[in-house]
């Protein structure tokens, strides 16, 4: 059976096996360099590549490529493995198996290198030659990483980002899923570290979370959670930041070691109750108090029952009781609540459950009454009020001049000429049935 080597846009076909001259004119050109005579050696080399590269060899081939960048690289002679590396690559004709094999050699040497200088300039030569070639993205992609590591080694931040940002592995075809999501990981930690939050919140969404429902991946897992919960702290997005943790206490690592999951299962209630109501979190909330390992962190399970539940809540008793038992103690991993700023985000989240539970109860309810529920002042009160009222949490009405909340839903004129119609029958039904009595006992009475 014929051999096929492959071209550029092609097979060709290989006329001339060359594997065993290659086998022995190496040693011969290793020997000649060991002497010192590195570009006789080179140029013997590049007679027998002209030879493989036109008889269609491409493994003979691709052993003379790296032969060639191997001596250079042996004799530290990096001006001439610039240039070899840069005229082999452009060849015309070149197999793309060689040229992947001559880079695949030239990638070993970046981490050997130990003078910063001369391993920049390798990773910029191989950036060069690899630019534009698919069969390469690898190879290219992971140099540039390393010249990433060496931007942030020097604090240059910005310069590895913008570097790495170059990087679109989501396409590439021969990547394997595990480096693409450390890739994609790697550029959303330098571009947060650089306060590209945008940016940094457009590339998490590369990564699909299907991709983390294997055992295998639990430390990738961990990692991309633990990120997007700093991204979604700076944003201030609490039900986000929840769920999160929520995704890190499902894991099974997490979940075989206590103290991980009382942590983590901390974190969820006090994001939780931190977060804005709506329909998302109010299911959150009924979803989390069902979990059986709640009831082993008692002060946390009553603070979120407190918000599950349609009472009123008193904020300064709430804070005299649980402001000792949800903040961290002295060895323990910080608390949101350890932040004096987030106790005045709960206190808006209790006064927007007081007004969610006075519009269940109340029709109307006056201003005065309504402050001793709130805990702030009638603008506060008011302002917080029309929050809710914005957000079509609660429907309601404020008369200034009378000082009255109306929490009733104003009908529009086809409800209420419904209702009226609907009662307009009903009453006629009644008429009906009570003249049908009527006459019967008329006929019954006439019978007697």
């Amino acid at each position: 059976m014929a051999n096929l080597a492959p071209e550029e846009d092609r097979m060709v076909k290989m006329e001339v096996d060359y594997s065993e001259t290659v086998d022995k004119v190496i040693p011969e050109c290793e020997t000649l360099a060991a002497e010192k005579k590195l570009n006789e050696a080179i140029d013997k080399l590049y007679v027998l590549e002209k030879q493989t590269r036109g008889a269609g060899d491409a493994i003979s081939s691709s052993k003379v490529l790296v032969c060639i960048v191997s001596l250079c690289y042996k004799a530290q002679d990096w001006t001439l493995l610039k240039e070899h590396i840069t005229s082999l690559s452009k060849k015309r004709g070149h197999f793309k198996l060689a040229v992947t094999k001559m880079v695949q050699r030239c990638c070993e040497m970046v981490p050997e290198i130990e003078d910063k200088e001369k391993k920049m300039n390798l990773i910029e030569i191989l950036r060069t030659v690899t630019e534009g070639k698919i069969y390469v993205e690898n190879e290219r992609a992971r140099v540039t990483r390393t010249l990433a590591a060496i931007y942030e080694k020097d604090d240059e931040l910005e310069k590895a980002a913008k570097v790495l940002q170059e990087l679109q592995v989501e396409t590439f075809g021969t990547m394997e899923k595990k480096e693409k999501v450390e890739f994609i990981l790697e550029q959303m930690r330098l571009c947060f570290e650089t306060k590209d939050y945008i940016r940094t919140q457009i590339i998490s969404k590369k990564i699909s979370t299907k991709y983390f429902e294997s055992d295998e991946t639990e430390a990738l897992k961990l990692r991309y959670y633990r990120q997007m919960i700093d991204l979604n702290l700076h944003h201030k997005e609490y039900l986000a930041v929840s769920k999160n943790y929520h995704e890190i206490y499902n894991t099974t690592s997490v979940k075989e070691e206590e103290q991980k999951w009382k942590e983590a299962l901390q974190r969820v209630v006090l994001y939780l109750i931190l977060s804005e109501y709506d329909n998302e979190q109010s299911d959150m909330l009924a979803r989390i108090k069902t979990d059986t390992n709640l009831s082993k962190l008692p002060y946390y399970q009553n603070v979120l029952m407190c918000f599950d539940t349609a009472e009123l809540l008193n904020w300064s008793i709430l804070k005299k009781v649980y402001s000792q038992h949800l903040k961290s103690a002295d060895g323990e991993p910080s608390s949101p609540l350890d932040k004096e700023e987030n106790w005045d985000v709960l206190q808006m989240r209790v006064v927007e459950h007081n007004i969610r539970v006075l519009a269940k109860y109340y029709t109307r309810i006056s201003m005065h009454t309504s402050q001793t529920f709130f805990t702030f002042d009638s603008k506060e009160a008011e302002k917080r009020l029309c929050e809710q009222v914005v957000k079509s949490t609660v429907t309601a009405k404020i008369d200034r001049l009378d000082g009255i909340i109306c929490f009733t839903k104003q009908k529009d004129t086809e409800q209420i000429l419904n209702a009226w119609s609907g009662n307009l029958n009903s009453v006629m039904d009644l008429i009906g049935n009570v003249n049908h009595l009527i006459t019967k006992e008329r006929m019954v009475h006439q019978v007697s």
